[in-house]
């Protein structure tokens, strides 16, 4: 068997039984009828996905596991494609509807879902396996500790649950932190009622001193009508919804605050 290089900080899961289970994560939410998965490896979550009824494509950035994908018979319906997801031409996914499922490398994790993001009309379900805190994270309400930027940026735009914990010693090399699998479903906003890039820019503003009030967080945009117009100023930046950061966004660009 070729063994695979190891990209970008990804452990190789070696276990079947949770590789399964990840694939048995697929609920069909939203009618897709082709799944792209990211980084396969040398298949193993990717023989749990060939027997299913949607068309399977996988992208692989390291030339060896492509190599062993393709000439392994049990794999001769894949479309494989060689390449790094977060650089490719995802022009073939426009106008159709695609689960993405994988086990995302721990380092480019926040990268891939901001790929994502990009793509998110294409998207109605994700199932991926990534660092446990990071899969907390994003999974985490308003008023948790845990809950940050891409939590927001993404609840925006998807309901995300927190499905089960994986140890380390079922990955090659067995990182040093446990794994956790979320599933992403596309909620029902076409669009958010502000502009959109900055929503991404009072987020992140917001988050920089997530310790502060908004008050004292929001210091640097240097807009005094927030501090009478937001009711929610003397909260901090973890106890505001998407709904919240919206109404924020739109006074912020009322009073000339641009991206």
């Amino acid at each position: 068997m070729v063994k695979p290089k190891k990209y970008l900080g990804q452990h190789f899961l070696r276990d079947q039984n949770i590789a399964e289970k990840i694939a048995g994560s697929l609920t069909g939410f939203g009618g897709y009828h082709s799944i792209l998965e990211i980084g396969p490896g040398t298949g193993v979550l990717t023989r749990f996905l060939v027997n299913r009824p949607e068309k399977l494509t996988v992208v692989e950035v390291d030339s060896e596991s492509v190599e062993y994908l393709r000439s392994r018979s049990e794999f001769e319906d894949v479309e494989i494609i060689e390449a790094d997801f977060l650089s490719a031409d995802l022009g073939f996914m426009k106008g159709s509807s695609w689960c993405i499922i994988g086990n995302f490398p721990y380092n480019i994790s926040s990268q891939l879902f901001f790929r994502i993001l990009e793509i998110r009309d294409e998207v109605p379900e994700v199932v991926c396996m990534i660092q446990k805190e990071v899969a907390q994270r994003l999974a985490s309400p308003p008023g948790s500790k845990k809950y940050g930027i891409l939590s927001v940026l993404l609840q925006a735009w998807f309901e995300i649950e927190y499905l089960f914990t994986v140890p380390p010693d079922v990955f090659h090399p067995p990182p040093k932190v446990d794994s956790g699998v979320i599933r992403l479903k596309r909620n029902q906003a076409k669009k958010l009622d502000c502009d959109e890039k900055l929503f991404k820019r009072v987020v992140k503003t917001a988050f920089q001193n997530r310790r502060k009030t908004l008050r004292n967080a929001l210091k640097a945009l240097n807009l005094p009508a927030i501090e009478t117009e937001f009711d929610k100023i003397s909260l901090r930046a973890e106890q505001l919804s998407v709904n919240d950061f919206v109404e924020l966004t739109q006074i912020a660009g009322k009073h000339g605050l641009h991206r």
